[in-house]
């Protein structure tokens, strides 16, 4: 680009990938996958169904699974997960907490499917000001015991903002959490939830394509409670149809190919996880790379967080808006200099930059990383 700024070398960071999805992924995980032999091998046989074992015992280990609860695969990832949810867990009418873009998608899912009846949408600040409404708070609450309300939905954290939420029960259905950029990234007590469901391409610097499910006894039952209803005329297909994800997961298997080159990157990044402390280190990985930026926005009049509540803010994708400086220029700037994926959610239209502090993301990093903003705008 013309007149790039050159950033001096002892400036940048050592890893630029700042990305929230696809997300930073360690050289030993890459360095494993390459030297594995599975790759082009039976998803059916020992070596490939031993590999999803490891991985389901090891995050039932990090997520201290509560007796009962299961983990589930399936292909397809997090989005497809809500037609999973739509077609076979939520029985007749669900409720949703919208408070971007994430949550907004999956109740236009649930919106759109022909054997359920329209969702109750209860709508946060940032979607809430988008319709002209304001709004206390950034963060929609769902109210429980809501008559005919069989399904509680709301993400744990907006991934297109960089919000974040309570988990917390809401009585009176199902809990469907969608924890998609923050599992793996915080410490969360999963009893709270019924389906607690991420996918492998942000804390756990995988690929995606898979979906992961932490499923209670109570979902387990209203998945096959669905399935088994006579005369219902819900047709649920195979790889939608949440019992048969569980009845293949506890087989060490899914319903359909999967990439053995995600299982292998997924259940390197758990074990890494582990050995480093488990959730409790990842938390404080994550929290003391995002301090660092929101630390920053306040010390600079050009920038601040876009979610202004300390309270709401994600420790895993940091936003922060530009109020005199054009971001795209910055964004280009960066990565003029090899800095990559500090880019604005597309759908969100802010003039902003995205940063992922996923735990990959060493503190020093996203030091560096603030340092290199500040050379390139003091130089605009």
């Amino acid at each position: 680009m013309e007149n790039t700024v050159l950033i001096p070398t002892d400036l940048l960071p050592k890893n630029r990938k700042f990305g929230s999805g696809p997300s930073s992924i360690r050289k030993t995980s890459l360095a494993k996958l390459a030297d594995s032999d599975l790759m082009g091998t039976s998803h059916r046989q020992a070596p490939v169904k031993n590999l999803v074992a490891s991985l389901r015992h090891s995050l039932a280990e990090l997520f201290s699974l509560p007796d009962g609860y299961e983990v589930v695969l399936g292909n397809g990832g997090a989005t497809t997960f809500w037609a999973v949810a739509a077609s076979s867990l939520i029985r007749e009418r669900s409720a949703h907490a919208v408070f971007g873009s994430f949550g907004a998608k999956f109740a236009q899912t649930v919106s759109g499917a022909p054997h359920l009846k329209d969702p109750a949408i209860e709508l946060g600040g940032i979607s809430a000001r988008a319709q002209g409404q304001e709004t206390a708070s950034d963060i929609a609450l769902l109210p429980g015991e809501q008559e005919g309300i069989d399904a509680y939905c709301y993400p744990a954290h907006e991934t297109s903002t960089g919000a974040l939420s309570p988990v917390q029960r809401v009585a009176g259905g199902l809990n469907l959490v969608d924890a998609t950029s923050i599992a793996g990234g915080v410490q969360v007590d999963i009893s709270q939830t019924d389906v607690y469901y991420f996918s492998g391409q942000k804390c756990f610097a995988a690929e995606g394509g898979l979906w992961v499910a932490l499923a209670s006894p109570a979902a387990q039952e209203r998945a096959q409670e669905i399935k088994e209803a006579p005369g219902s005329g819900r047709w649920i297909p195979p790889v939608l149809d949440f019992s048969v994800a569980l009845k293949n997961s506890v087989k060490n298997q899914t319903l359909n190919t999967p990439s053995i080159g995600n299982l292998i990157l997924w259940e390197d990044q758990v074990q890494w996880m582990l050995a480093e402390g488990g959730l409790a280190a990842m938390e404080k990985r994550t929290r003391q790379s995002s301090a660092v930026l929101y630390e920053w926005a306040a010390s600079r009049p050009e920038v601040c967080p876009f979610i202004s509540n300390p309270l709401e803010q994600s420790p895993v994708v940091v936003t922060i808006d530009f109020k005199d400086i054009d971001a795209d220029t910055v964004i280009a700037q960066l990565r003029a200099n090899g800095i990559v994926d500090i880019d604005p959610y597309r759908a969100l239209g802010q003039n902003q930059i995205r940063v992922a502090c996923f735990p990959n993301i060493e503190v020093a990093d996203t030091q560096a990383l603030t340092a290199c903003l500040d050379y390139v705008i003091d130089r605009l």
